[in-house]
């Protein structure tokens, strides 16, 4: 099955990174997923959030241009790194040793010439950003150097994902109103399970493979068990995004957006199948809807009458 996906994953990229970016382009474009924007979008919307939470439903356009980019590109260089560190591990797991770095296609050293790129890429948008919100990202880089390491050592890599890749929720508040305040930091919360809930769902291609090759995942931990964890994830999420609405006295059209995507949510653990890889990714890439649908409801509450 995991072969069977792996040969889906390829037909994807060939698309149109292998037919029409240039040939020098195509590992480093694979290399940060580009082929892939689930990931960009996942690592957005809190950012995107948090600004409309801040803006009450009206955010700062500069800013969501800026994060957009920021997004786009660190999420590439976030992919790049964790490529070069498990380098050796994806060569064994039948889903990534087609990867750029296992298959040979690029060089550990241009792979690391190609971080730095990004990196100051990533750098020169947060220095746009006010005092505050500079050193509050600049943070983030201690969770982002660690986050690789995490499936060696503990099962619950994905909680630590959730601290790491969720922390434009805290960002996006403090380059728009340069404090953190209480509702910032419920978003942030709220999106550490969200990512539980859909990262554990994804890791449930992998387990088999990952079971071989020694890493750890929820997935693993938890195995069977695995759906009402995912609900118990994703019901704490949609509980403390509704508290994180109230604690920022938005508009009532927000709640509907919530009430959307919880929909989403629970259709997810309802009709999830751990067992077959291709289920397990159209149910995460699905949660690109889920965060979608909050956003709207977000914009729209700018829009309600007091």
């Amino acid at each position: 099955m995991g072969q069977a996906l792996d040969r889906s994953e390829r037909s994807d990229q060939l698309d149109w990174i292998d037919r029409r970016a240039p040939r020098a382009l195509r590992p480093y474009l694979k290399l940060a997923r580009i082929d892939r924007p689930i990931g960009i979008w996942l690592l957005l919307w809190p950012a995107f959030w948090s600004l409309a939470l801040a803006g009450q439903g009206a955010p700062d356009p500069w800013l969501l241009l800026l994060f957009a980019l920021g997004a786009l590109i660190m999420r590439g260089a976030g992919c790049t790194y964790n490529d070069i560190v498990d380098r050796r591990i994806d060569g064994r797991v039948a889903r990534t040793a087609r990867r750029p770095l296992p298959a040979g296609e690029i060089s550990v050293r241009g792979a690391l010439v190609f971080l730095a790129l990004q990196l100051t890429a990533g750098l020169a948008i947060l220095l746009s950003l006010d005092p505050f919100a500079i050193a509050l990202g600049a943070g983030s880089l201690v969770l982002i150097a660690a986050y690789p390491f995490m499936k060696r050592i503990t099962y619950w890599p994905q909680a630590f994902l959730g601290l790491t890749f969720n922390w434009g929720a805290l960002l996006g508040w403090a380059a728009a109103r340069g404090t953190i305040d209480w509702p910032a930091l419920v978003l942030y919360g709220a999106c550490i399970l969200w990512t539980l809930g859909y990262d554990t769902i994804y890791a449930h291609q992998d387990k088999e493979d990952d079971a071989l090759v020694g890493i750890k995942s929820t997935a693993l931990k938890l195995g069977d068990k695995s759906r009402p964890w995912i609900a118990a994830f994703y019901g704490g999420t949609v509980g403390l995004l509704a508290l994180a609405g109230a604690l920022a006295h938005i508009a009532w059209p927000f709640y509907l957006g919530l009430a959307a995507a919880a929909g989403l949510l629970a259709w997810q653990v309802v009709t999830l199948k751990l067992n077959e890889p291709g289920d397990c990714l159209a149910k995460f890439k699905s949660n690109a809807l889920v965060g979608l649908l909050l956003f709207v409801g977000l914009l729209l509450s700018a829009l309600a009458i007091p």
